[in-house]
């Protein structure tokens, strides 16, 4: 079974992936991320709601600056591994959060 990555690296995917999400949407709450089996779970908990809203699941390749990409589908409530606008399986998680905010938050402020 894959490896969660080490603890530091999970507190630094949270803060960037909060930093980035309240730089581009202001309605986000917070971004909220759930570790299992080598995979960051990504939801974003808005402001005027209480369920969080499933976006994204990334997959840890080994490295803090680039995680595979897989879309939250909401019609099927399923994860899909996908490729990101630059053509891409795999991104920066800014660029992976990107995709899938413009998808299910009605695109950045």
């Amino acid at each position: 079974m894959p490896k969660n990555p080490p603890e530091s690296m999970q507190r630094h995917l949270r803060n960037r992936l909060n930093a980035h999400a309240g730089a581009h949407w202001p309605q986000v709450q917070s971004v909220e991320v759930r570790f299992r089996a080598g995979f960051a779970y990504v939801a974003a908990q808005l402001k005027d709601s209480g369920e969080p809203v499933p976006l994204c699941r990334l997959r840890f390749t080994g490295a803090l600056h680039t995680w595979g990409f897989a879309l939250y589908r909401a019609s099927t409530g399923r994860y899909e591994d996908n490729f990101l606008p630059s053509g891409l399986p795999a991104s920066s998680p800014e660029d992976c959060l990107t995709c899938a905010g413009l998808l299910y938050l009605d695109g950045p402020a």
